[in-house]
C-alpha cells in the first residue's frame, strides 16, 4: 500500500490515529526538513518516505490517512551538518520520535549509530553516510487508552518508600509466576504485595522504567546497563519489563497495586539522555535539533556542557524541551497512573544560564501544572556541575533525598561522628530543611540506596569489591562509611555475625525512628547482598537481583515492628518540625535529656565525647488535631557508647513507660515507673512509649 500525506495539525506533538490516518507532529527549530520512514510489521524494511509537508513555527506536521496503531516508523531529519556550530544533522541516521508511546525492541550497538566517521581525525566533524536503520528500534503509532483514575494519596506523614529494581525486586522470587518474574506483572504478583503489606511499605519506587539504552562500552564486556539511568525515550515503558512490549502490562501493574493501597513512584531521567557527548551515537534528539534539545558549550558548541557527568545535559530551561518533560511526566500520571516522581540529578531541572534557580522555568512550570503540583516530586539535589549540591534548595512540594542523614547515621554507629549532628538529623534535619513552610517529610532519610552497598554489605564490608564491573574496581564510591565489623564478607564467627545484625538494628531503627520520610532500600529488610558491589549498575544478573533464597527473617520482622510502631504513632511521624515549644498542658513538643535526666548544655552539645542521649518526644504544639492524641509520647534511648547506660526515665502522667522496641534485645518489652531508671545496652536504641490508657 502506497501511503499520502497533506497538512495535519500542530496541536499534540508525537504520532497519534486521528479519524481515518495518523497525524504526526515533530519539533525542530533548526531542521530544513523532516521526514516519516514506515516500516513493515517487521520493522525490518522501510516502505516508504513521507516529508512532513507543513510547519506552525518549529512544529513540522502531517497527516496520513489510511495508517493506523500499530505501524512502524522512524524519522530522518535534513540540515546542516555544523558541530561547531552545534547542528548535527545526518539523514542517513534514523531518530527515535521523542514522544514515542511504544518501541519495536531494543537497541543493537554498531558504529553505524554514530553521526560521524569513526577513526578520522577530529572524528566527529566528518559526516558518516551509513544507514543506521538495521539496529535503531522503530516507533510504533499507539493509540493512548483512556486515563486511569486518580488513586486515593497516602497522607504525606504515613508515607514510606521502598526503592526496587523494576526486574531485581522479582527475577529471583520464588513466590512470583515464572512467567512474571523481571516483569511489570511481577511486581504487582501476590507475593510481592504480601510482602509489601506484611511490611507497611505504602510507596513503591522504582528504578526507571522508560525506554532506555545500554552504553556500547558495557556490551562490548558483556554488560549491560541494568539500573536503566540512560534514557532512549521519555514516554515508552522499556520493553524488557514486559511480556510483549505492551505498554497496558504496565496500567495493569499500576492498577493492581493501587487496589492493594500501594502508590507507584517512578524514578525519572530528564537531566541527560543516552546519546552521550559528541563522539556517542545519533538516535533521537541529536539529529532532530541538537542546538535546542542539548546545552552546549556556548564558547564552542561543538562540544557539552557536563553537569550530568554523562557526556550531555538537557537543555531544561528551552520552552519546547520544557513542554516535553512535562507532556512525559502528564502521560506518566494520567495515561499510565502513577503517584509521582523521583528526579535523577535535580539541579539539572532548574540550571539556568547564571546557575541553578529554585524559581526557573522549568521548576516553576512543574510547580504551578494543574496535573503535576499535586503528585509526589521527589529531588535528587545534586549533579556535578558548578553549585550542583543543593540539599534544601529545592521549593515546595519537592522532598529531597538527604545524603548528610545516611552518612551521619552510618557515621554515628561506626563511631566518626559525635551524637550533636545524629540528633539533628533525628529531628528531621530543620537546618536544612526548616523554611518556607516545608513539613519535616521534605527530608527523604535513607541508610542506603540502589547506588552504594546494601545494608548487609554495609556492615560486612570495609572496601568496595566491584571486579565484576571490569574497571580495576575504580568505579563506585569510595567513601562508604561501612564497617566489616572485624572480617571482611561472609563469616561463621557468631559473635561478628551478632555485632553485624545490631549495627543493621540501630541503622533501621536511626531510619524508622526519625522525623522525615524514611525510604528502605529493597532486599535490605531480609539483610540482601550484593558480595561488596558498591556500584551494580552493570549486573542484570544475580548480583543485582534481590536473593530470596535464605532471607533473614528476624530482621525483616524487626523492619515490620519499626514501621508498625511508626504507624501507629503520630508522635514518630510530626506533620511540624519540632523547636522544644510549649503545648497544651504543659511541658515541650521536644526535649533532649543527658541518662540523669538533666538537658545538656552547650558545652555539652560540643563534646565529641558525648555518646548517649534520650529525646523525649510530644506532639507539635501547632498540629491541627493535637486534641485527638494528645497524650501521644515517646522516649528514644540512644547510646553509641561500648557500655550500657543507666536512664532516668521523665514523668509521666498516672502511666508507666513500656519499653517497646530495643535494639540490643528486639525481643525484650518490660514496663518502668516514671522517675526510674532503666538500662540502655551499649551501641543500642530503646523505644519507649506510655503503657495503656492514661489514668
Amino acid at each position: 500500500m502506497t501511503y499520502a500525506i497533506s497538512a495535519g495539525s500542530a496541536d499534540r506533538l508525537g504520532a497519534h490515529p486521528v479519524g481515518d490516518g495518523v497525524n504526526f507532529a515533530v519539533f525542530s527549530a533548526h531542521a530544513e526538513r523532516i521526514e516519516i520512514c514506515l516500516y513493515d510489521a517487521q520493522g525490518q524494511r522501510e516502505i516508504q518516505k513521507l516529508a512532513l509537508p507543513d510547519r506552525l513555527g518549529d512544529i513540522w506536521h502531517g497527516f496520513v490517512p489510511g495508517l493506523g496503531a500499530g505501524a512502524l516508523y522512524g524519522l530522518r531529519a535534513y540540515g546542516p551538518f555544523a558541530p561547531q556550530q552545534g547542528h548535527r544533522f545526518n539523514p542517513a541516521k534514523l531518530l527515535i520520535d521523542p514522544y514515542a508511546r511504544r518501541l519495536s525492541g531494543p537497541l543493537i550497538q554498531h558504529e553505524a549509530l554514530l553521526g560521524y566517521v569513526p577513526g578520522a581525525a577530529q572524528a566527529d566533524l566528518s559526516p558518516d553516510h551509513r544507514d543506521s536503520a538495521p539496529f535503531m528500534p522503530k516507533c510504533m503509532v499507539y493509540a493512548d487508552p483512556a486515563p486511569l483514575p486518580r488513586a486515593r494519596r497516602v497522607p504525606r506523614d504515613r508515607v514510606v518508600i521502598y526503592e526496587a529494581h523494576p526486574k531485581g525486586l522479582t527475577a529471583a522470587h520464588p513466590g512470583v509466576p515464572e512467567a512474571q518474574r523481571g516483569r511489570f506483572a511481577g511486581l504487582a504478583s501476590d507475593a510481592v504485595i504480601e510482602h509489601l503489606h506484611r511490611l507497611g511499605i505504602t510507596t513503591l519506587e522504582l528504578l526507571p522504567v522508560q525506554a532506555h539504552a545500554d552504553e556500547a562500552f558495557l556490551t562490548r564486556k558483556g554488560l549491560s546497563n541494568y539500573w536503566g539511568y540512560n534514557t532512549l525515550a521519555f514516554f515508552a515503558p522499556e520493553a524488557g519489563y514486559t511480556a510483549q512490549g505492551d505498554p497496558a502490562e504496565f496500567r495493569d501493574m499500576v492498577t493492581r497495586l493501587h487496589a492493594a493501597g500501594i502508590e507507584v513512584v517512578l524514578d525519572v531521567v530528564y537531566n541527560h539522555t543516552a546519546e552521550g557527548n559528541e563522539l556517542g551515537p545519533t538516535l533521537s534528539f541529536r539529529g532532530l535539533d541538537n542546538a535546542s534539545y542539548y546545552r552546549l558549550m556556548p564558547d564552542n558548541p561543538r562540544f557539552y556542557v557536563n553537569d550530568t557527568g554523562t557526556g550531555n545535559t538537557v537543555n531544561c530551561a528551552h520552552p519546547m524541551v520544557i513542554r516535553m518533560i512535562l507532556d512525559s511526566l502528564r502521560y506518566w500520571v494520567e495515561i499510565m497512573g502513577v503517584d509521582g516522581f523521583r528526579f535523577d540529578l535535580a539541579p539539572v531541572l532548574g540550571r539556568e544560564p547564571e546557575g541553578f534557580a529554585p524559581d526557573g522555568r522549568f521548576l516553576s512550570a512543574l510547580r504551578q501544572d494543574p496535573v503535576l503540583a499535586n503528585v509526589r516530586l521527589i529531588a535528587e539535589p545534586w549533579d556535578v556541575g558548578p553549585g550542583g549540591y543543593q540539599l534544601g534548595a529545592f521549593p515546595p512540594p519537592f522532598l529531597e533525598w538527604n545524603d548528610r542523614f545516611r552518612d551521619t547515621a552510618r557515621g554515628f554507629w561506626r563511631r566518626d561522628g559525635g551524637i550533636a549532628e545524629l540528633a539533628e538529623r533525628i529531628t528531621g534535619s530543620a537546618p536544612s530543611f526548616d523554611r518556607g513552610g516545608r513539613a519535616p517529610q521534605a527530608t527523604v532519610n535513607f541508610i542506603t540506596a540502589h547506588d552504594g552497598f546494601t545494608l548487609a554489605d554495609l556492615t560486612s564490608y570495609d572496601h568496595k569489591h566491584n571486579l565484576p564491573n571490569h574497571e580495576g574496581n575504580n568505579d563506585g564510591h569510595n567513601d562508604n562509611r561501612s564497617d566489616n565489623l572485624g572480617h571482611e564478607g561472609p563469616t561463621d564467627d557468631p559473635s561478628i555475625n551478632a555485632a553485624r545484625a545490631q549495627r543493621r538494628r540501630n541503622l533501621l531503627a536511626t531510619l524508622f525512628l526519625s522525623q522525615g520520610t524514611p525510604m528502605l532500600l529493597a532486599g535490605d529488610e531480609i539483610a540482601n547482598s550484593q558480595h561488596g558491589n558498591n556500584n551494580a549498575y552493570c549486573q542484570d544478573n544475580p548480583t543485582g537481583w534481590i536473593d530470596w533464597d535464605d532471607p533473614d527473617r528476624a530482621l525483616a520482622d524487626f523492619t515490620a515492628r519499626l514501621i508498625a510502631l511508626r504507624h501507629a504513632h503520630p508522635v514518630l511521624r510530626q506533620r511540624r518540625f519540632l523547636h522544644s515549644a510549649e503545648i497544651p498542658g504543659g511541658g515541650r513538643d521536644l526535649v533532649w535529656r543527658l541518662p540523669g535526666g538533666e538537658e545538656p548544655s552547650p558545652a555539652d552539645w560540643q563534646n565529641p565525647g558525648l555518646r548517649t542521649l534520650a529525646l523525649e518526644l510530644r506532639l507539635a504544639a501547632d498540629l491541627p488535631d493535637r486534641d485527638a492524641h494528645a497524650d501521644d509520647t515517646a522516649l528514644i534511648a540512644v547510646n553509641g557508647s561500648d557500655a550500657p547506660v543507666e536512664i532516668l526515665l521523665p514523668e509521666l502522667r498516672g502511666r508507666g513507660w513500656l519499653r517497646c522496641l530495643d535494639t540490643a534485645d528486639p525481643l525484650t518489652q518490660d514496663r518502668s515507673e516514671p522517675g526510674a531508671s532503666v538500662l540502655v545496652h551499649a551501641d543500642s536504641i530503646a523505644l519507649f512509649m506510655p503503657e495503656g490508657d492514661p489514668a
